[in-house]
């Protein structure tokens, strides 16, 4: 199945870039093209892209905002990878914490690229635990009492503690030795007790409670 992406940028030489590298691949396609925040919902909801490449720093309506009203519009929008200069950027946790899969650097090779988009589209999430941690030291609003509120089981607390690590529901079925479909139930009660929309929210919301401090 091809993979519709949406390109949001307000350099034309980044869409260029960015479309040339999408449309290389048999399995991606460009949908097309935004240079403003304004223009990706009404795009989005004509278009059905399954994920939208957003620049995070744009002059009108940025990423943040862009994100936010996006998934705030549809009950199944598309994912939402961030794409930045910067990766210690509170733009990026600011989009990160609206309900974005992910972020990529503008400066990322193009395979980098390539498997981000069917990372986020296949449902899994773009986590860098380090480059979260750093983000969340400098820009997080530290909320004690969010954890400790939702009341998750060990189990669920486990599997937490492995999502932030950046594993995916396979990986960490392997290391829970249980199926993966058990997993999913578990990432599933996580997301619903902590009042988030995915597991990129719920790292985070781990990373400001201070649940979570990975090594590194």
């Amino acid at each position: 199945m091809t993979i519709d992406v949406l390109i949001v940028d307000d350099d034309e030489l980044i869409r260029v870039g960015l479309r040339a590298i999408v449309d290389a691949q048999p399995d991606l396609r460009v949908v097309g093209e935004a240079a403003d925040g304004a223009q990706v919902p009404p795009l989005v909801a004509k278009l059905r892209p399954r994920v939208v490449l957003m620049d995070v720093r744009m002059p009108a309506i940025d990423g943040i905002q862009a994100t936010r009203r996006l998934l705030a519009a549809s009950a199944d929008p598309p994912r939402v990878l961030v794409v930045t200069t910067f990766a210690n950027d509170e733009y990026v946790y600011e989009a990160l914490r609206a309900g974005a899969a992910g972020f990529l650097l503008k400066r990322a090779r193009p395979a980098e690229v390539v498997q981000a988009i069917r990372v986020v589209a296949a449902g899994d999430s773009l986590l860098f635990p380090a480059a979260i941690r750093q983000l969340v030291d400098t820009y997080g609003r530290r909320d004690g009492d969010r954890l400790r509120a939702a009341r998750l089981t060990e189990r669920e607390a486990e599997v937490l503690r492995l999502m932030a690590a950046g594993l995916s529901n396979p990986e960490i079925a392997a290391r829970l030795v249980v199926g993966v479909e058990t997993v999913k139930t578990h990432v599933g009660n996580v997301l619903a007790k902590l009042g988030v929309r995915d597991r990129t929210q719920a790292v985070v919301a781990a990373y400001e409670s201070g649940f979570v401090i990975p090594a590194g």
